[in-house]
């Protein structure tokens, strides 16, 4: 280390290796003074005064001054809780721009948390033994002639899934590499996502992680992740290699990995708060930079946090600095490390530009105009716990969503209890709530489950929530399911009831593939993992989240249903159209591109669709209006969905011969190994209790 300072500049934000010496750079526009502190391998500390500042950005620059060097800030000025300022330089601040940050935050190790009333006066203790410290990186990295995939919205197949998670529990992947990033890059863990057919991967957050401070105390972590504190820098944990920016170019290893076999990288992100938590939170990074600037604070009572995450805390994007911060980071995981897009967490808090959610606020009129942004993958989870938050359908054009909407509806119809008119709304792409606003189908993220809430196995074995591992007396999670045990509260032996519960799950995998728009499947329901019936596994870095790779019988069949379901949706654009259907013929078939017809093969009438249960719908495959990237038509087969979520079987008689005068069964999931049945037109079928057929003009 060097006591020799030089001005340097005040962007880039964060530390800066150019090969010779780094430049260190905070913004904080309320701060008195700042001192750069570096730590040596002994954690022995130097501090450094950063004199310069230029449009509230401190900066310095270290020359000599390199890769793997550990810092962290310390910030003086008003310590004013109810003006909104907490600034204490005997805290110890992460960085909010470092690209690596070494571990976890530990609380045994000084004194991190006020007491009830204890933020109205400063705390006196240092607190640097409890706080990680930042690491200067070489951002170099060899990505050979990777780039991002562009693989269109509508052939898009989307697996939702955990770093650890994925491998831990994967005998195929060598051990050292489990539940990492290099894990997740291996051949084993890659050729699984590559058999299943999925193009994309939707990784929950790897954001770096601060732990609420009440886990340790119940022997639990945060592994889903919403608790960021780094929003450029790569969980340290999920790392193979090391800590000290190691991190960095593991994941960029992970990102070509996935390129190469053809799968986009999808960030689940949280940028609607961190993990500083309200007022009794610790100072771990943005409250002791800057409170004021970084927070939305309750207008009357500054000492207090807006609120609209549920997290005691709500960042502040009307601020510009912060609105930078995010953009910044968002283009760092594009440009730096060639992600392809991002699901936003609880996207409705970006959206509150003073209280009201407004989609044409200053955070999306930025996404808009930004050259790298508005071109990759967007994902709103269109809603946050404020008033008025619930906004499926609300989003601007250029942005999918999470489908809440679809994901209940779907739920209901398999209990028998959908309204049918919404069902199929929701199958064809939810033009109610996505095409008047200039949408298309792939707007809509079409899901069942995910990571939030019950898989897809248990909810179809519990009809409630057994969240007692939490620790919270089973008061967490929701108790809204819409899930059906089948009969029988959890783990059952009676056979009639484990088929009805494989048949439903084949059900809703099912709907999901074969629907209009983008499907979602939350990773292990492929092959029917569990977690118990707990329906809010945020703090579960154990086996009832890991996925479980023992594929028993039935759990190798289901993965072999799923498998053969996203390939025929691959082959056959016609359950993938760019465009919404209309009901009409417009290629000269003679025959709509969508026709819904009663059991007994005539069309559904008003009343039908009010009152009716079980139903069919025809998709033509001589009637879509979509190209090729050649400017070439597109034509595909014909196909008939036969849907009865009744408790009882259903006779269906097929439509006249103008719709095709000969059909084949392509697969029942009453039966998943039937095969080779042919039908003329008019003829009549049972379709089964609570299962769909689906047959392919001959």
């Amino acid at each position: 280390m060097t006591n020799e300072t030089w001005p340097g500049r005040p962007f880039p934000l964060g530390a800066t290796w150019d090969g010779h010496g780094t430049n260190f750079s905070l913004f904080s526009e309320h701060a008195r003074h700042v001192e750069l502190c570096l730590f040596d391998e002994d954690d022995r500390e130097t501090r450094v005064e950063l004199r310069d500042c230029t449009a509230f950005t401190w900066h310095g620059y270290l020359p000599g001054v390199g890769p793997g060097q550990r810092y962290a800030y310390r910030v003086d000025g008003p310590y004013e809780p109810t003006a909104g300022h907490r600034f204490n330089p005997r805290k110890l601040l992460i960085d909010p721009y470092a690209k690596a940050i070494e571990g976890p935050v530990a609380y045994d190790l000084a004194n991190v948390l006020p007491g009830e009333d204890g933020d109205l006066d400063p705390d006196d203790e240092d607190d640097a033994a409890a706080i990680p410290k930042c690491v200067v990186v070489d951002e170099t990295f060899d990505w050979e002639d990777d780039r991002r995939l562009e693989i269109p919205w509508h052939e898009t197949v989307i697996y939702e899934t955990h770093v650890k998670g994925f491998t831990t529990r994967n005998a195929e992947v060598r051990e050292d590499l489990r539940g990492t990033y290099a894990g997740l890059a291996s051949g084993e863990a890659i050729a699984h996502l590559q058999s299943l057919g999925v193009t994309s991967i939707e990784l929950l957050p790897v954001h770096h992680i601060a732990d609420e401070s009440f886990l340790g105390e119940r022997g639990l972590t945060n592994y889903w992740g919403y608790s960021t504190i780094g929003f450029f820098a790569p969980h340290a944990l999920y790392a193979a290699t090391g800590t000290r920016g190691a991190q960095v170019s593991e994941f960029k290893g992970m990102v070509k990995a996935l390129h190469r076999a053809g799968i986009e990288v999808i960030l689940d992100v949280v940028y609607n708060h961190t993990a500083e938590g309200d007022h009794r939170g610790p100072t771990l990074s943005f409250k002791g930079v800057d409170n004021r600037s970084y927070y939305r604070l309750v207008p009357d009572d500054l000492r207090r946090y807006m609120d609209f995450t549920g997290t005691g805390n709500s960042l502040n994007p009307v601020h510009p600095n912060v609105l930078q911060l995010i953009m910044d980071s968002l283009r760092y995981w594009v440009l730096d490390c060639h992600v392809d897009g991002f699901r936003f967490d609880l996207a409705s808090a970006l959206a509150r530009e003073l209280y009201d959610v407004d989609k044409l606020s200053s955070f999306f009129d930025v996404v808009h105009q930004d050259p790298v942004l508005s071109q990759v993958k967007l994902i709103a989870e269109p809603w946050d716990v404020g008033p008025g938050g619930y906004q499926v359908g609300n989003f601007p054009v250029l942005w999918a969503e999470w489908n809440g909407k679809y994901r209940d509806c779907v739920r209901d119809f398999w209990r028998g209890g959908a309204n049918l008119g919404e069902f199929a709304s929701r199958f064809t792409g939810s033009s109610d709530l996505y095409q008047d606003d200039g949408r298309r189908p792939s707007a809509s993220i079409n899901f069942v489950t995910c990571h939030d809430g019950f898989t897809l196995a248990d909810l179809v074995a519990y009809d409630r929530k057994h969240n007692e591992a939490n620790g919270e007396g089973d008061s967490d999670g929701s108790d809204d399911n819409r899930s059906w045990n089948c009969g029988v509260e959890g783990p059952t032996g009676d056979p009639e009831v484990i088929e009805l519960r494989a048949r439903q799950q084949r059900n809703f995998l099912a709907t999901v593939l074969l629907s209009q728009g983008v499907p979602m499947l939350l990773g292990g329901d492929e092959s029917g993992r569990t977690q118990g019936g707990n329906n809010n596994a945020w703090c579960q870095d154990n086996e009832i989240s890991w996925l479980d790779w023992g594929l028993d019988g039935p759990r190798g069949q289901l993965l072999s249903f799923t498998r053969r379901l996203i390939a025929l949706r691959r082959r056959h654009p016609v359950f993938r159209r760019a465009h919404f259907l209309t009901g009409t013929a417009t290629n000269g078939s003679g025959l709509p591109d969508v026709w819904w017809f009663r059991p007994d093969g005539r069309r559904m009438s008003r009343n039908d669709w009010a009152g009716g249960a079980a139903l069919g719908v025809f998709l033509n495959g001589d009637e879509i209006p979509d190209r090729t990237a050649d400017g070439r038509g597109i034509a595909d087969d014909s196909f008939l969905v036969l849907l009865n979520p009744r408790a009882e079987s259903v006779g269906f008689r097929l439509p006249p011969a103008r719709f095709g005068r000969g059909w084949e069964l392509e697969l029942t999931t009453a039966d998943p190994d039937a095969a080779d049945v042919a039908y003329p037109a008019r003829a009549g079928l049972t379709v089964g209790s609570r299962s769909l057929v689906l047959l392919r003009r001959a």
